[in-house]
């Protein structure tokens, strides 16, 4: 591999200028990821009155100190549904990969303390992708429960995918990833298969309650009187019901025991350990001001291999040949990886460089990286003519179908079928992120306005009358749309990735995935035909 030799000028007006960009956009989705926390404080004495500890303060009890933890989703229904002010971002929990008692895990917290931890279609479809990514890499799950359940007002929209919830918690017991579940607080209904569903279930004295009926509805349904601890509470549980494992005093106690149930969990049989590597050549904080504020300008993405590659050294596959579409080996904190980027639009045999790029590396069994910034397919007579419909199924098939890990990195804008052949969210990567100032959609703003101007005047001309300021507005309007909802922040509230991350934890970031990755191969868990019950 050869040193990438940079070109960036890092003391010129235009830098600075995307570094003050990029920075703005670094704020923009800090200070929506503070909103829940903020919200959380606001009730921090009501909580210490019942004598619990708020959500992250249960995170933080059940992981290692100074242990890296990947928060994933965080942004999960930002502002959508019924969250009008951004403090249900995250979906009703706090979900990330971190270690406890020395394992790498999937840790789910449900966060009580904004909105009672109601679950919108948007924190349903972040408990899937969290139950996903756990079984593809043989994390065990590890959640703290305490959530006020579906909500309501969305009961429609997360019914058939709670189902699906409950039926991957029995196959990831059947595939031998353990699940520990501890109920700090209510568990009714459909909430109480989550603990049951679970390989071992911790509950506190005094606090859990667990049933298919709480006391209200038993009384209006069969008439039936009854206090919550009889019904449903943690003593009745373990010592009676058997549907609890373990009984904790208070939730640090509760907290304690789900740690030293992992800890009695075998470790992995083999620990991936990689070369001594040496750090890029150029400093990572340079990303910064890499990236043009203008997404109509171009940039070399070997200017962004050269911040995050060990020894910014590359091995550049067929330079010569379509310098559009990128492809080249690298390594990351000792970590071999393929990168696939975009210099500009996916040409004919910029798709098909690519998808023989992506077989060497299965070939290999490499690990893919794709750094999203592309406006998509080139489109034309000449290209169309050259079979860029055959060219790019033919990418589109080896993405779909390669089997080593893919990470995504979406740090530019991510268009059209561009997006399906770069391994977006539909393409199932195995970890997918966003920088700050990415766009994902269909096509771009300017051009999705035109396009309904164009067919909408055509409709008119047929009709023989054309309103020019209707025209005007419906593509003004389009556009102003498009641009809304195409961002990073909208992007990552709808679960188009795993989350948004500075670019300057880029090379970490993707150092801990490699290393998620490479582990979950040596992995083998002991499957099963059913998961574990409880008799």
């Amino acid at each position: 591999m050869q040193p990438i030799e940079s070109r960036l000028d890092s003391r010129s007006v235009e830098f600075n200028d995307n570094r003050e960009a990029m920075l703005q956009e670094i704020g923009r989705f800090r200070a929506a990821e503070q909103l829940p926390v903020t919200a959380e404080l606001e009730k921090v004495e009501r909580y210490r009155q019942r004598g619990w500890l708020l959500p992250r303060e249960r995170l933080n009890r059940l992981l290692d100190p100074g242990a890296p933890f990947i928060e994933l989703c965080a942004l999960a229904g930002y502002k959508l549904h019924d969250d009008r002010d951004g403090s249900g971002a995250g979906g009703g929990a706090i979900c990330g990969i971190g270690q406890v008692s020395g394992r790498r895990c999937m840790v789910r917290v449900d966060n009580y303390a904004v909105k009672g931890g109601t679950i919108s279609p948007a924190g349903m479809d972040k408990a899937l992708r969290m139950q996903q990514i756990a079984l593809e890499n043989r994390l065990p799950i590890v959640a703290l429960a305490q959530s006020g359940g579906a909500n309501l007002m969305y009961a429609t929209e997360t019914f058939a995918p709670g189902g699906r919830g409950f039926a991957n918690q029995a196959r990831l017991s059947a595939a031998g990833i353990p699940q520990v579940t501890v109920v700090h607080g209510g568990a009714t209904a459909g909430g109480a298969y989550q603990p049951g569903l679970s390989d071992y279930v911790v509950m506190v004295r005094g606090q859990t309650g667990m049933y298919l009926a709480g006391p209200p509805l038993l009384k209006a349904a069969t008439g039936e009187v009854a206090d919550e601890e009889s019904l449903g509470g943690a003593e009745m549980h373990c010592g009676q019901s058997g549907s609890g494992d373990y009984l904790a005093e208070d939730d640090a106690d509760a907290i304690r025991i789900a740690r030293e149930i992992v800890a009695s969990l075998p470790p992995p049989s083999f620990r991936y350990q990689p070369p001594d590597y040496s750090e890029p050549h150029y400093p990572i904080e340079e990303l910064l001001g890499l990236i043009p504020a203008d997404s109509r300008k171009p940039y070399d993405v070997r200017e962004i291999l050269a911040r995050i590659a060990d020894g910014s050294a590359l091995l550049d596959f067929k330079p010569e040949f379509d310098r559009q579409t990128f492809c080249g080996h690298i390594r990351i904190e000792g970590h071999p990886v393929g990168v696939i980027g975009n210099n500009g639009p996916i040409t004919p045999g910029g798709a098909s460089k690519a998808a023989q790029f992506i077989q060497l590396c299965e070939q290999s069994a490499t690990p893919l990286l794709f750094l999203h910034n592309t406006t998509g397919f080139m489109v034309g007579t000449q290209v169309e003519q050259l079979g860029i419909i055959k060219h790019g199924s033919k990418l589109i098939q080896a993405v779909a179908n390669a089997s080593v890990p893919k990470i995504s990195i979406v740090v530019g804008g991510s268009y059209g079928a561009g997006n399906y052949a770069m391994c977006g969210r539909g393409f199932d990567p195995r970890f997918i992120f966003a920088w700050p100032n990415s766009r994902t959609a269909v096509m771009g703003a300017t051009q999705a306005g035109k396009v309904l101007r164009i067919v909408t005047e055509q409709k008119m001309q047929r009709a023989g009358q054309v309103d020019e300021a209707a025209l005007e507005k419906l593509e003004t309007d389009t556009a102003t749309f498009m641009q809304a909802n195409s961002d990073a922040l909208a992007c990552s509230a709808r679960l188009w990735d795993d989350g948004i991350i500075d670019p300057r934890d880029t090379r970490k970031l993707l150092g801990m995935l490699l290393e998620i990755c490479r582990e979950a191969e040596q992995i083998e868990p002991r499957q099963s035909t059913f998961g574990v019950a409880r008799f």
